[in-house]
């Protein structure tokens, strides 16, 4: 059976290092404005350079965020001062892996894969 979160509320995402994200949840209408953004539609199109999976996933991904993340904790400059909330610093945050690949598993992966365990 699958069971489905019919919230439409935003909620806290934990990516550990303490850092949370407070994100939408991931909707097919996301994921379908995510693939016009620039950055996936020139890697969708550029034949002479194609793009590795792994180039792909973090295109999407940061796609994603930006759409979704709607504020941020845990996230700071140099100094520990909070840093707002800017696209450049979503893109800046998926650039380090740990963090990166927790987005990619709790967040774009949870919404796309059923959990066989969870939903039978």
């Amino acid at each position: 059976m699958l069971r489905l979160n019919l919230s439409i509320d935003p909620q806290w995402l934990d990516l550990g290092h303490g850092v949370r994200l407070f994100v939408e949840p991931l909707t097919t209408a996301i994921m379908l404005a995510a693939r016009s953004d620039p950055a996936i539609v020139a890697a969708a199109t550029d034949t002479e350079t194609s793009a590795s999976n792994d180039d792909l996933a973090r295109i999407v991904a940061k796609a994603v965020a930006r759409i979704v993340v709607k504020d941020w904790d845990g996230v700071g400059d140099e100094d520990g001062k909070p840093l707002p909330l800017t696209p450049e610093g979503i893109d800046a945050l998926l650039e380090l892996w740990p963090i990166f690949e927790a987005f990619q598993t709790k967040y774009i992966a949870g919404g796309l894969i059923l959990d066989a365990e969870k939903n039978a």
